[in-house]
């Protein structure tokens, strides 16, 4: 006897289904992205753009951020992958009501509507603290280096652009005799009212190519004179107007500012982003920071510099922290790349308990220089001693198994490793929504527990 199979007609017609609740089984993100952009969120920001009545119905816009917000939360992030997600997947057919939007819909609104999606997150935080899983009663603070939409091989220092500026006004000069030659024995083989008399193309590319290093160098030198300026006049000029005029009559006139260092580098095709070091060598990146809840990982508090170091970013996070949620975190924790005195007596200024590493974890036995007393001010030290009193059960082991697993689910899970947009302006925004998407996921696993 034969073994029987399901049917298997592909010519047979399909009753769809008569809903779009029915597309997806009921719990699932998409129902509750959708829900939550529809019932929860505030959209003035971007429905207050719409107001004459002229041309093409465009999109609904609640239902364009939802769709935005239903695909970060699924790690998709092109807008023409997006674009055919909403052609061949159900989930995303449950977001929309089967519309199909063209990917170019969806960059422009994205786009246009940047800074107001990246706003969304305080919202999506304040739904997650109405749900519970905003405590503050342990944070963890961390940075990452996502990798900027320019690559590194774009950037060039200051000394080697004044080598490669001076290099190519030779070679154009040099090039502009050559044309210059040709085109007289031209002239004279052809005569003077032929063609064949214009400048190669790749002279015109050379002194593009010139006139954008110059741009550059041209920002590095006025960074450098406004980082040289002092904001205030030193005490020693202070006194009566006509002692200052005898003494600039009788001292010589204080030396130009220093120009940029020969290390100084610019990248031509993001400007605001810099060369960073992480855990796969030098790369073109920006410095992304998260103060995420030890109790449920929702991100608390976000950031973004363009700075490699992370002493400067502590004291700001934690203002952004309190700002979104109303107050600050009963205790905190960080790596020792945020030790410093003024962090640790800002921390203590505002009533937080810190656990702040003082130096990078050794492994192995203790070495004979790494005894005795702790290096650094009387906070660091402090806070040395008190580490290491409280061994293998001090809180600040917590700190890893609270952000490092949010970077992961950001950048392994849902795979965003390198930003869409460029300026810092734009990238602050863009983290802003990959953090929104981030605490939706663990907004809706929450609802999942409770229903």
């Amino acid at each position: 006897m034969s073994k029987a199979f399901r049917s298997w007609d592909v010519e047979q017609p399909l009753l769809l289904a008569r809903s779009v609740q029915e597309l997806v089984p009921a719990g699932h993100l998409a129902h509750f992205v959708r829900d939550t952009v529809r019932e929860s969120l505030d959209l003035s920001a971007i429905l207050a753009v719409y107001r004459e009545e002229r041309g093409c119905l465009p999109y609904h816009p609640v239902m364009m951020t939802a769709l935005l917000l239903y695909a970060y939360c699924q790690g998709i992030y092109s807008s023409r992958r997006i674009a055919r997600a909403c052609e061949e997947r159900v989930d995303f057919m449950a977001v929309t009501a089967r519309q199909t939007p063209d990917f170019r819909t969806i960059s422009e609104f994205r786009k246009r509507y940047l800074a107001a999606l990246g706003g969304l997150f305080g919202q999506v935080l304040r739904l997650c603290a109405e749900a519970g899983l905003v405590r503050l009663g342990h944070v963890a603070l961390d940075g990452t280096k996502i990798h900027a939409n320019a690559s590194k091989h774009k950037a060039m220092s200051y000394g080697r652009m004044k080598r490669r500026e001076a290099e190519l006004a030779g070679e154009v000069v040099k090039w502009f005799a050559e044309a210059e030659a040709t085109d007289a024995a031209e002239d004279e083989q052809f005569g003077a009212n032929r063609r064949g008399d214009e400048l190669p193309e790749w002279v015109a590319n050379k002194q593009r190519r010139r006139a954008k290093i110059r741009e550059a160098m041209a920002a590095l030198e006025a960074e450098a004179r406004a980082a040289a300026t002092s904001p205030e006049e030193p005490l020693a000029s202070a006194g009566t107007s006509e002692s200052r005029w005898e003494a600039s009559v009788d001292e010589p006139p204080d030396p130009p500012p220093p120009g940029p260092s020969d290390q100084a580098q610019r990248n031509f095709t993001d400007p605001d982003s810099r060369i960073m070091k992480d855990a796969h060598g030098f790369e073109q990146a920006y410095n992304a920071q998260a103060m995420v809840d030890a109790d449920s990982q929702v991100i608390v508090g976000e950031g973004l510099t363009n700075a490699g170091t992370a002493k400067q970013q502590a004291e700001p996070m934690v203002a952004a922290t309190e700002a979104q949620t109303g107050r600050a975190p009963s205790e905190l924790s960080v790596d020792s790349g945020y030790c410093s005195e003024a962090n640790l007596a800002h921390l203590a200024e505002h009533g937080i308990r810190g656990s702040v590493a003082t130096a990078r974890q050794k492994h192995g036995p203790p070495s004979a220089t790494g005894q005795g007393q702790p290096r650094g001010g009387p906070h660091t030290q402090a806070m040395a001693r008190r580490l290491k009193r409280g061994g293998h059960r001090r809180r600040h082991r917590l700190r890893k198994q609270t952000v490092e697993p949010v970077f992961g689910q950001i950048k392994g899970a849902r795979g965003f490793r390198q930003f869409l947009f460029r300026g810092l302006a734009k990238v602050r925004d863009e983290w802003r929504l990959i953090c929104t998407a981030h605490n939706l996921r663990k907004l809706a696993g929450a609802a999942s527990a409770v229903g």
